[in-house]
C-alpha cells in the first residue's frame, strides 16, 4: 500500500462519527420516515447512532406493512405496554439470553417448546400449576435434569 493510499484510509476512518452517521440526522429523513417518527423529533439528532438506525429500520419494516399486520403490531404494543414493568423486564432478558445462546441450545430450547404446545391444553395448564407451585430449588433441579 502506497503512503498516499494508507493516509486516505487513515483519514477516512478518522473521520469523526458525526460525520459518517450524517444520513441519519432527522433533515436527511424522507418526508415519511420524520411522518413516522415526528414524535421523537426533539430528541432525534441527539439520540445514539444505533438507535436512530434501529428505529429507523422500523419505520421502513411499518411503512411496508399492510393494514392488517399494521393493527396487529398496534394491538401487540398495547399488550406490551400493558404488562407490568418487572414482566416486560424479565421477558427482555429470556429474550437475550435466547439470543446470546448457542445454536445447539436455541435447537434445544425450540424442539422444547415445540413438544410443549404439542400437549392437550388441560395438560399445558397441569404442568403451568406445577411449575408456578415449584421452589426456586425445585425448578433449578428440574432445568438441570431436563439439560442432561
Amino acid at each position: 500500500m502506497t503512503r498516499r493510499a494508507f493516509l486516505g484510509l487513515l483519514t477516512a476512518l478518522a473521520l469523526p462519527r458525526a460525520m459518517r452517521g450524517n444520513d441519519l440526522a432527522w433533515d436527511s429523513l424522507s418526508d415519511e420516515e420524520r411522518q413516522l417518527l415526528a414524535p421523537l423529533a426533539g430528541d432525534w439528532n441527539t439520540m445514539p447512532e444505533e438507535r436512530r438506525a434501529r428505529l429507523r429500520r422500523g419505520a421502513a419494516r411499518w411503512s411496508r406493512m399492510s393494514p392488517e399486520q399494521r393493527e396487529r403490531a398496534r394491538h401487540r404494543l398495547a399488550q406490551w405496554r400493558a404488562l407490568p414493568q418487572e414482566r416486560r423486564e424479565r421477558i427482555r432478558a429470556r429474550f437475550l439470553r435466547l439470543r446470546d445462546a448457542s445454536p445447539e441450545e436455541r435447537r434445544r430450547i425450540r424442539r422444547r417448546y415445540e413438544w410443549f404446545r404439542s400437549l392437550p391444553p388441560e395438560r399445558r395448564r397441569e404442568l403451568r400449576e406445577r411449575w408456578r407451585n415449584m421452589t426456586p430449588e425445585e425448578r433449578e433441579r428440574f432445568r438441570r435434569e431436563r439439560a442432561e
